[in-house]
């Protein structure tokens, strides 16, 4: 799968100057599944927005984002939908985990949404890598925002995707815990000969990233 934007800025940055010095904002770049992106970026830059417009939740933007070469906003609800399903995972910053229901059942959502990429066991396995499988009966909302945050990267990874996105993905996590995660991330990579595209706002060697970018 492919992701390709052309000439995007976000309205609210429209009057920056800032954005003449991005590699993104008003230029053109393609992302690709099985690359490992880094979009570095300070505070209040863009990072959430650039995220929401590649996930099709803001369309608030001038330019044109294409997925596999179709532009994503000819596509029809149920085409993103399905694209959303099969194709594109995402970490959101904040999370949007469901408070009233337990950490399993945030996570089973995703899992069982048209054909399954793993069995329910497989919760489990990764819970107990990332070191939560204890509170999986847990609400959410009783559940620290590190324990939130390594459910949420759970979530991303149950379901079928090519191309994955993070926004900044570890912000509340300790290093041990973000190099279980990223570990875990990079093997599903692998698996599906997936890529990323992970926002943050410092410099990091977890991965082995094919480009690193600034916002």
């Amino acid at each position: 799968m492919q992701l390709s934007i052309k000439h995007i800025v976000p309205i609210p940055l429209k009057e920056k100057t800032t954005i003449s010095n991005s590699d993104v904002w008003n230029k053109e770049c393609t992302f690709s599944s099985g690359e490992f992106v880094k979009i570095k970026a300070s505070s209040g830059s863009g990072k959430t927005t650039l995220v929401h417009i590649l996930y099709k939740l803001r369309n608030d933007f001038s330019g044109s984002v294409l997925y596999n070469q179709e532009d994503m906003r000819q596509l029809t609800a149920e085409q993103i939908a399905q694209a959303r399903q099969q194709h594109i995972s995402i970490v959101f910053q904040d999370l949007r985990l469901f408070p009233q229901l337990t950490i399993r059942e945030n996570i089973e959502l995703k899992r069982v949404l048209q054909k399954p990429l793993y069995e329910s066991n497989m919760i489990d396995t990764m819970a107990n890598r990332l070191g939560i499988g204890h509170i999986l009966q847990q609400k959410a909302m009783l559940c620290s925002y590190g324990e939130q945050q390594r459910a949420a990267i759970i979530r991303a990874l149950i379901q079928p995707f090519e191309i994955l996105l993070l926004d900044e993905p570890f912000s509340h996590l300790d290093q041990a815990n973000s190099n279980n995660a990223a570990t875990l991330i990079e093997e599903e990579c692998a698996k599906r000969n997936a890529g990323f595209i992970l926002t943050d706002l410092d410099d990091d060697d977890r991965f082995n990233y094919t480009r690193k970018l600034n916002l």
